[in-house]
């Protein structure tokens, strides 16, 4: 089994400075574990804890776009804690806009952070966890991984090779007893789709009236969210003692009902095209 019984588990944590990232990040200090988080500002995440017992809990100043920082902050981590159990990788941002709209320098930017930010940590942190024959790496992905949205097209693109990425790298390493889990959640009340998280196209005007419409929905929905994030970060621990568990697990009712659409659609889709698929075989 991968999470101890018989100590504190150790974690590493990736964009902690709010959302989801902070409300794991402040839940796992209160049951007592050891954190390594890593965030843009320090001073921001402290001040987000300030009631928080903090001894245990290391602050890594990091750009995951930078390999060497990365490794650094892994090494540092397990200088200070010894080991590390469980790594969460959840930095990213939201980004709306037409496909049409989207920069070069925007997927540039978004592709860094989500699909390459992932990458430098979990080449940082695998050769220790193959070493001890034991590690979860929990990769957030999001329900826009599952399914898309018009409006999302970036966001869904880095998404989608993050479950890529996370399914490929679950077989490869099942042989050293290392789990991997990708979490989808779905809309939680955090600061997500505020400016400071969500990034926005370029206008091409009178374009795509109805993604403008959606994007100040997008906006105006703060605070109104299903998701509680402090039952998140339950529900992460949760998933990071199961001995074995399915490779995804969906966070709120929105997300899992939207996934059981997605499968339902899918299965239709396959099925109906069947016979055409069939038909490209060699006859022999």
């Amino acid at each position: 089994m991968s999470y101890p019984t018989d100590r504190p588990a150790v974690w590493f944590i990736t964009g902690t400075s709010r959302g989801l990232g902070l409300a794991l990040v402040a839940h796992l200090l209160e049951r007592g574990d050891r954190v390594a988080a890593t965030t843009r500002s320090s001073e921001r995440l402290l001040a987000a804890l300030p009631e928080v017992d903090t001894s245990h809990l290391l602050v890594l100043e990091v750009s995951l776009t930078d390999e060497e920082e990365v490794s650094r902050a892994i090494a540092e981590a397990t200088d200070r804690f010894e080991r590390i159990d469980v790594v969460v990788n959840n930095a990213g941002y939201g980004y709306l806009g037409a496909v049409e709209e989207t920069t070069d320098a925007d997927i540039q930017a978004m592709f860094q952070v989500q699909v390459n930010g992932t990458w430098n940590v979990l080449r940082a942190v695998l050769p220790q966890m193959r070493a001890a024959g034991s590690g979860h790496i929990m990769n957030v992905s999001s329900i826009l991984g599952v399914l898309s949205f018009p409006g999302w097209g970036l966001y869904c693109a880095a998404k989608y090779a993050v479950e890529g990425l996370s399914e490929s790298l679950a077989a490869e390493v099942t042989e050293h007893d290392i789990r991997v889990s990708l979490v989808e959640p779905g809309y939680f009340d955090t600061a997500f789709l505020t400016d400071n998280s969500l990034a926005a196209a370029g206008e091409i005007p009178g374009a795509y009236p109805a993604i403008r419409e959606m994007v100040e929905a997008h906006k105006a929905m703060s605070g109104s969210q299903l998701g509680d994030p402090r039952r998140a970060a339950v529900a992460f621990v949760a998933i990071a003692q199961q001995e074995s568990g399915p490779l995804r697990q969906q966070l709120g009712s929105d997300s899992s009902g939207m996934a059981e659409g997605k499968a339902e659609s899918l299965r239709a889709e396959i099925l109906a095209g069947r016979e055409l698929a069939h038909s490209t075989d060699y006859v022999r």
